[in-house]
């Protein structure tokens, strides 16, 4: 797994192996985030697989699934919501651009600075650019 650092809150990756779940949690990660939906590839885990690598992990899952430009104003509410928990979060999908896509919109809407949110999801190869016209 190429795991990327957006902040020192939020980590991105495209979906990890099952038994990859147990290093994130050594690393500091207490939320798993699954942005795709379910069975999104033939070879994708179940959502119900997916829980129960991470949480043997001693980690919590949460899934805001959404399809690839489908991306909605609930969707950002509710990952905005879990970073202001505070905790270490681990987001992934196909190839880590909607979760990183969704890292910037919740960013916007709890009031981080729309320039380091670019830098930064610029630094680990995404184009946040559609979300900040948005947001």
């Amino acid at each position: 797994m190429e795991r990327k650092t957006l902040d020192s809150q939020v980590s991105i990756s495209a979906e990890p192996a099952l038994d990859e779940f147990a290093a994130l949690a050594e690393q500091g990660v207490e939320v798993v985030v699954c942005n795709r939906p379910e069975n999104e590839a033939e070879d994708n885990a179940s959502f119900a697989d997916l829980e129960h690598a991470v949480t043997a992990a001693g980690m919590a899952f949460v899934a805001i699934p959404f399809s690839r430009g489908q991306m909605q104003p609930a969707h950002s509410e509710e990952f905005a919501r879990l970073l202001s928990s505070g905790k270490k979060v681990h987001a992934f999908c196909r190839t880590g651009n909607r979760s990183c896509n969704l890292w910037a919109a919740a960013g916007c809407l709890n009031g981080a600075d729309k320039e380091q949110l670019h830098q930064a999801a610029q630094k680990a190869g995404f184009d946040i650019s559609g979300v900040l016209v948005t947001y």
